[in-house]
């Protein structure tokens, strides 16, 4: 029996539509042993994750209920840094000055463009080429710069302090 190229076409693309909403439990990344850790930015950065891993995304969060990238951020350097930091992706993406990733230390800034303008993401370079953010799919957690994924969509970092 054939099916058409267009009903064949439709099926797979209902299919991928929904692939995109689910949501992927990974384990928690574990922290390091205090002894691992490179600096007390680093430290920080890890306690910070500790307290915050899995809160979920949610957009213009600022609590556990759900926090966003940005908010994220925001909060982190109030709480762990006592620094004063803009809400937005876009004002912090003008806070600091530009390092390239080689020159990358813990508490910078890393900036994605996942989707163009519309789509800036942030998070926090913490060591070892790992970051922290709130991904919308798996709420807070750490990544790694050189996924995939992150590797294609990197836009630039920042030094903020």
């Amino acid at each position: 029996m054939r099916i058409s190229g267009f009903i064949l076409i439709t099926i797979l693309m209902a299919f991928a539509s929904g692939c995109s909403s689910v949501r992927v439990n990974h384990p928690p990344t574990a922290i390091p042993s205090p002894e691992q850790i490179s600096s007390p930015v680093a430290a920080a950065l890890y306690d910070q994750y500790d307290e915050w891993r899995g809160v979920d995304y949610r957009y213009g969060g600022l609590d556990k209920s759900g926090v966003d990238c940005s908010g994220l951020v925001f909060l982190t350097f109030q709480e762990r840094f006592d620094a004063k930091l803009p809400r937005t992706t876009k004002g912090l993406a003008q806070k600091g000055r530009q390092v390239s990733r080689k020159e990358l230390q813990p508490g910078d800034l890393v900036f994605f463009k996942p989707g163009g303008w519309k789509g800036l993401h942030v998070g926090i370079y913490v060591e070892k080429n790992r970051f922290l953010h709130a991904s919308t799919s798996n709420g807070v957690e750490l990544a790694y710069l050189h996924n995939g994924y992150w590797a294609d969509h990197f836009w630039q970092a920042r030094r903020v302090k």
